[in-house]
């Protein structure tokens, strides 16, 4: 009996076309030298029923589809370029709805400082956002250039949009991480001159953790640094939810994780929230705020893996 693409998931299906193009650059981007520097391009493909909740406007939808490939341009310490827009709608949607979503891919646009350069346009039974995002960078920031030693750092807090889920009234900061999320562009671009390493966290911080780990490098995380709020923990416990599970496995937060040296920390111009170091252990791990150690078990969110 032969193998479903859900009994292996998105990752492994994403490591098999890696292995068979010599290409692709393994990391968030692709990296194409050209001239004297490095082109920068990445694209990410949004479907309705899996990447936008009912309660987003088409507004919102229209401005993530750009905030999603803008966060992997600041990942890498890209300056942005130019921004591809490929759309299909059902032929039923009204004209309004769809002038909604492109005005938000142009107010998204203005934001992030990327021209709408061009795209394409079909029809589908539900809303497809495809976005390619292009940006420049002499150095790009990879995920796995770190040292033993190196400080685990973020750029804000995670989890939000993993409650915000959850919720049902729109006026809190964890709804709005859901429907309104922003890319750090701008601390990328910084970033690149200070740290060792650095990706964005879409898929839960454990994920992602688990994603740019070396052989015979282990991470260790301070849930006390995490600095998770009281506010979190009650609202997680209302919901029967465990704010950790919340916190490391399920992403959508847009936040860059990187890692910088413990000489360089104090130079960072920016804001963010030291959160662990990296060790030479192997394993990933988490001491809880009770000093106990565990291992943080490699999951997040993932495509095609049956729930």
């Amino acid at each position: 009996m032969s193998l479903k693409v859900s009994d292996i998931g998105e990752k492994e299906l994403v490591r098999y076309i890696i292995s068979h193009s010599r290409h692709i650059t393994p990391d968030d981007t692709a990296i194409t030298q050209l001239d004297s520097t490095n082109l920068i391009s990445t694209c990410d493909m949004l479907i309705q029923s899996r990447h936008f909740p009912d309660n987003m406007s088409y507004f919102d939808m229209g401005f993530k589809s750009v905030t999603v490939n803008v966060s992997d341009l600041a990942s890498m310490g890209a300056e942005p370029l130019g921004f591809l827009l490929s759309i299909a709608i059902p032929k039923d949607m009204s004209l309004d709805a769809f002038k909604e979503i492109i005005d938000g891919v142009l107010k998204a646009c203005d934001h992030y400082s990327i021209p709408l350069i061009g795209g394409d346009t079909n029809e589908a039974s539900e809303i497809i956002i495809s976005g390619t995002a292009l940006g420049l960078c002499d150095k790009p920031l990879m995920k796995d250039t770190y040292n033993i030693g190196d400080l685990i750092a973020i750029t804000g807090d995670i989890g939000l949009a993993a409650l915000g889920f959850e919720l049902d009234t729109f006026d809190n900061i964890y709804v709005k991480s859901v429907l309104k999320p922003k890319a750090r562009i701008d601390e990328g671009l910084i970033l690149k001159d200070f740290a060792t390493s650095a990706t964005d966290i879409t898929d839960g911080l454990a994920s992602e953790l688990y994603e740019i780990k070396k052989d015979d490098y282990g991470f260790m995380i301070y849930e006390e640094m995490l600095n998770i709020s009281d506010e979190y923990k009650s609202l997680a416990g209302e919901l029967n939810l465990d704010y950790l599970d919340l916190i490391l496995h399920v992403g959508e937060d847009f936040e860059l994780l990187f890692t910088v040296s413990k000489d360089d920390l104090e130079k960072l111009p920016i804001d963010y929230k030291v959160i662990g170091e990296v060790t030479d252990s192997d394993v990933v791990e988490l001491t809880l705020e009770n000093g106990f150690v565990e291992r943080i078990e490699n999951k997040g969110y993932e495509h095609y893996v049956s729930e």
